[in-house]
């Protein structure tokens, strides 16, 4: 691993300056679970680290029941999930940060971190995809914000530009009677990376029999996490039984766009796509009707 240069900014403005100064050849560094061992193996050639923990905004830990829960993009899981009140309203992010690794990688990495190394197989981005997160950037041009489902642009890319970084996820505030879930499919414990990831959400009406609206997000099924939008039209307005699960479980089996690897074959990967699609959203009813 060659020497690297470190920097440790205080303001947004400091970090995006110094990101747009080395054009490419700096990456923010938060829990560093990724990008500190892509460098030492060499799939990154980086001239300089650019400790972003000290920037307030990426700290930020807030739940509004108007504005929802702001999660800073260097906040770590561990904090996350030990915050009681936001962890109580937010189950299904729960369910995807206690995955990422083992506890100590928890207490490093960060929803913001797994999001930017733009993996398919992130176990983060389908929950975040089923609670609506909305991504918040900051660059020399000032600040826009992207709906994560549209973050992901490739395997290893995404939409962040020259000296851009991401600030923060806003997610709105659970609406009443409504659950959600994550789960994924490995083939060991030894190989700790989703073969198949899916998140769902929903709301119920107040008698909990129908499908006000729902999400579902899947993870390693294509070159990015994808939002099946399918499977929530399939959802919108109908009775919560078994025969409308399964129909949405189907459709999150024909919008999965899998390759064949080491962990698993195409057709395995779009078999477990519906498999788990369906456990999720049972999963997400109980909990919207506090079972």
């Amino acid at each position: 691993m060659k020497a690297l240069g470190y920097a440790c900014p205080e303001t947004l403005e400091e970090a995006t300056a110094l990101l747009a100064e080395y054009d490419g050849r700096a990456r923010p560094l938060a829990g560093g679970t990724d990008i500190i061992v892509q460098v030492r193996e060499g799939h990154r050639d980086l001239d300089l680290m650019v400790d972003v923990k000290r920037i307030p905004q990426l700290r930020q830990l807030t739940h509004d029941a108007d504005q929802g829960l702001l999660l800073g993009a260097a906040v770590p899981c561990c904090e996350f999930y030990e915050h009681a009140e936001i962890a109580s309203l937010y189950p299904g992010l729960v369910d995807a940060a206690e995955l990422v690794g083992g506890t100590a990688i928890q207490s490093r990495a960060s929803f913001g971190g797994n999001l930017c190394n733009s993996s398919p197989a992130a176990d983060t981005i389908p929950a975040l995809i089923a609670h609506q997160a909305v991504c918040v950037i900051a660059g020399p041009g000032g600040q826009r914000e992207v709906p994560v489902e549209s973050f992901c642009t490739a395997p290893g890319r995404n939409v962040l530009g020259r000296g851009e970084l991401l600030v923060s996820l806003r997610i709105p505030t659970p609406a009443p009677n409504s659950g959600a879930h994550y789960l994924r499919f490995i083939p060991r414990n030894e190989m700790d990376i989703a073969v198949v990831g899916a998140g769902s959400s929903v709301v119920l009406n107040d008698a909990g029999d129908t499908f006000v609206s729902g999400r579902v997000g899947l993870g390693a099924v294509a070159p990015t996490p994808l939002l099946v939008e399918e499977a929530g039209e399939v959802l919108s307005g109908k009775p919560v039984s078994d025969a409308v699960i399964d129909e949405a479980a189907a459709a999150a089996g024909n919008a999965a766009r899998p390759i064949s690897d080491m962990r698993g074959t195409i057709e395995q990967r779009i078999h477990l796509s519906g498999v788990l699609t369906r456990r999720t959203l049972v999963k997400a009813v109980a909990r919207a009707r506090g079972e």
